[in-house]
């Protein structure tokens, strides 16, 4: 039986919400989020949040605040690509007891200023949808990594960051699992209504499959306590029963 995960943001008042900026208010979730992790683990040492981490993320943000595209979340329009690295930061979260600085830089510029880069600038078909997807890695990678170096990240680190975008070495890093279960997660939870609408259950079958066989257990595992919606659960019951 599929029931609802324990919420890991926090809702505030309206009028609170109006007088701040997006970025100001995906900040206020992430530090109640990180203070609620601490309180009931052990260590608390996975929900500090150093000056250049700091530094990073809120120059990540800045940057997908300016999204044009838009989506209602708790409430709210957001610039879509705000959302969607909160999205991701929650489940990393989530998924890793004590996330790397590196892991945590990852879930926020995973897809940072991913709307600059559309479809239609590559060539129609399978070719140019795979060229264009390596294109956006490339990108993604190297946008953080300017970043990383403004705040005084070394090369090590730098690099760490560009494989885990790149989707390099997946099988020898464990937090690179991580990533690969936290995307297919805000998949599964934000994006599978729409694509559900557009491709139709027979189709969606086939894409929960693929995108099961790219998770680890811990991922199945938070995949399977989501809430989804009757038909959605049934696209997911045909596609692991098959």
């Amino acid at each position: 039986m599929i029931c609802a995960p324990q919420r890991l943001h926090c809702h505030k008042a309206h009028h609170q919400a109006a007088k701040q900026t997006p970025q100001q208010q995906l900040r206020l979730r992430h530090s109640r989020h990180t203070t609620t992790r601490t309180s009931s683990s052990s260590s608390s040492s996975s929900a500090v949040t150093s000056p250049r981490l700091q530094q990073v993320l809120d120059a990540i943000d800045t940057l997908n605040a300016q999204d044009p595209r838009t989506v209602s979340w708790q409430g709210q329009d957001l610039p879509y690509e705000l959302a969607y690295s909160q999205w991701l930061t929650e489940w990393v979260l989530q998924l890793q007891q004590q996330p790397s600085e590196e892991l945590r830089i990852v879930a926020r510029g995973q897809h940072v200023q991913r709307w600059k880069t559309p479809r239609s600038s590559y060539p129609e078909g399978k070719a140019g949808y795979f060229q264009w997807r390596e294109g956006l890695k490339a990108s993604h990678a190297a946008t953080v990594v300017e970043i990383m170096q403004a705040a005084g990240y070394d090369e090590a680190s730098q690099q760490r960051v560009t494989r885990f975008i790149l989707k390099k070495d997946l099988k020898k890093d464990p937090e690179n699992q991580v990533v690969e279960d936290a995307l297919c997660l805000v998949f599964m939870q934000h994006q599978f209504a729409d694509l559900l609408a557009k491709e139709g259950p027979d189709k969606m079958v086939d894409i929960v499959r693929k995108t099961w066989a790219k998770m680890g257990e811990g991922g199945r595992a938070a995949a399977l306590s989501l809430a989804l919606p009757a038909d959605q659960a049934a696209v997911v019951q045909r596609a692991l029963s098959g």
